[in-house]
């Protein structure tokens, strides 16, 4: 009966044995990192975390349209990760997912940070819930991004100008990229154009770029309440102005024809294969491939071709001042982290990204990106990374740390996302590019539909 008894003891413990044993998960989708140095900064992160919790991380890693096409599916069905960072959230999904109810509350993760912070960043984690009618802290700054311009300075000099030729007045900077370059150039036999502008409803860096025009009139169809604005006469001029000014680099010809069909990779294929002198980017991703060309070089020759183009051939320069002569303030991106409000162990969630925000966790992980995104923290922006004379970063650090900044339109108004996803602003360039309608019909046609997708 005992030896019995003991067999029925024995087992219970070896059945209950994997339960007891049953280790904790946390499930997170991340973003595939642009280079190499950031998944393995990211693996570090988790590694330390799990030692620190003993809670066992199932990471994720997407491409930037697969973790936005998996992300929505799984907010639809209410199956989630616990947490998740996508590159294009901010653009695309964290303003609505706040306002429906699908994300959690994560100021307690922001708090101990909040000082920390760069101007204007937190202000971009800070959304409305429809479901309470109030605000709060939906996301958490992971770095964040600006435009740029990039010039080939020996094309420039071909040309038969130097970089104190190029003028800082907002129509004198661009008339002398059309105007003055690329004749100069065509005179050489060259078959090259001035400009790189992304003109396409397909490529999100247009309405970077074009929102960056908008931006230098003063003409943002929503103020920060979250109000439209497009019946205010000053807005329309501005809008009509900035499109009038847009548009003219298509038509005059002062920019590959094909930039009306372009994707987003395409200003950056021109540009580096010296089609164009000069493009506009949302990142230094165009200048930082020849230093991830200098890692994968297979031969010396190739490693000291992609060095010159990184540290002498290509300039990096902050955009023009606006018309009326005042500095440009950059547009600017914070790419967000979020916690699913359906998600099984959001705890969790929330604990490691407040560990990952710590700045010996955090600054390697940006830093890993080779300059393509920028710090979100004071401490982190400071570094020598950035503050050094490294040609392009050092003026990526005063556009962040040095120039005013301000945020996207669907920062005030979570509907301007489904605005920039249908990409208003790429059909209206065309539409005055292409079909020649006038920029102030253009401008009234895109109003309208503005109207429509806010309103509707």
């Amino acid at each position: 009966m005992r030896k019995a008894l003991g067999m029925i003891l024995a087992g219970a413990v070896l059945a209950s044995a994997p339960q007891a044993l049953a280790q904790e998960k946390l499930t997170l989708w991340f973003n595939k990192g642009f280079y190499p140095a950031e998944d393995q900064a990211l693996n570090k992160v988790i590694e330390g975390f799990e030692k620190k919790t003993g809670v066992k991380v199932e990471l994720s890693l997407y491409g930037v349209e697969d973790i936005i096409t998996k992300s929505i599916s799984a907010v639809e069905s209410g199956t989630p990760p616990d947490g998740a960072f996508g590159w294009t959230y901010d653009f695309r999904t964290a303003g609505k997912w706040a306002y429906d109810g699908k994300l959690e509350d994560v100021s307690d993760v922001i708090g101990p940070y909040k000082d920390k912070f760069l101007p204007n960043v937190v202000d971009t984690a800070y959304l409305m819930n429809g479901k309470t009618g109030k605000r709060s802290y939906y996301a958490v700054p992971i770095y964040q991004q600006t435009m740029h311009a990039h010039y080939w300075e020996d094309m420039l000099n071909e040309a038969g100008y130097k970089d104190a030729d190029i003028p800082q007045d907002w129509h004198g900077f661009w008339n002398f990229w059309c105007d003055k370059v690329q004749p100069a150039l065509r005179k050489k036999g060259k078959r090259v154009y001035g400009i790189g502008n992304p003109s396409s409803v397909e490529a999100s860096d247009t309405f970077f770029s074009f929102l960056s025009f908008v931006n230098a009139y003063d003409a943002s169809p929503v103020d920060k309440n979250g109000k439209l604005l497009i019946d205010d006469p000053k807005v329309k001029a501005g809008m009509a102005n900035a499109l009038k000014d847009y548009a003219a680099i298509v038509s005059k010809g002062c920019t590959p024809p094909g930039s009306l069909s372009w994707k987003d990779v395409d200003n950056n294929v021109a540009f580096q294969n010296k089609t164009t002198v000069m493009t506009h980017n949302a990142t230094i991703s165009i200048v930082a491939k020849y230093l991830d060309d200098m890692n994968k070089a297979k031969n010396e020759q190739e490693k000291a071709q992609a060095k010159k183009n990184y540290y002498e051939l290509i300039k990096t320069v902050s955009w023009p001042k606006k018309p009326d002569g005042k500095p440009l303030p950059n547009l600017f991106a914070t790419k967000v982290a979020v916690v699913f409000a359906d998600g099984q162990n959001k705890k969790r969630a929330k604990e490691f990204f407040a560990y990952l925000l710590q700045p010996e966790n955090l600054t390697p992980y940006t830093e890993g990106s080779l300059g393509r995104w920028f710090p979100v923290m004071k401490e982190a922006a400071e570094r020598p990374f950035w503050t050094s004379e490294d040609p392009h970063r050092k003026i990526v650090y005063q556009q962040f740390v040095k120039q005013p900044t301000v945020p996207f339109q669907f920062v005030y108004n979570y509907k301007f996302t489904s605005v920039n996803a249908e990409n208003v602003w790429g059909r209206a360039i065309t539409r005055v590019a292409k079909d020649k309608i006038s920029p102030e019909q253009a401008v009234d046609e895109m109003f309208a539909r503005i109207k429509q997708i806010v309103e509707g």
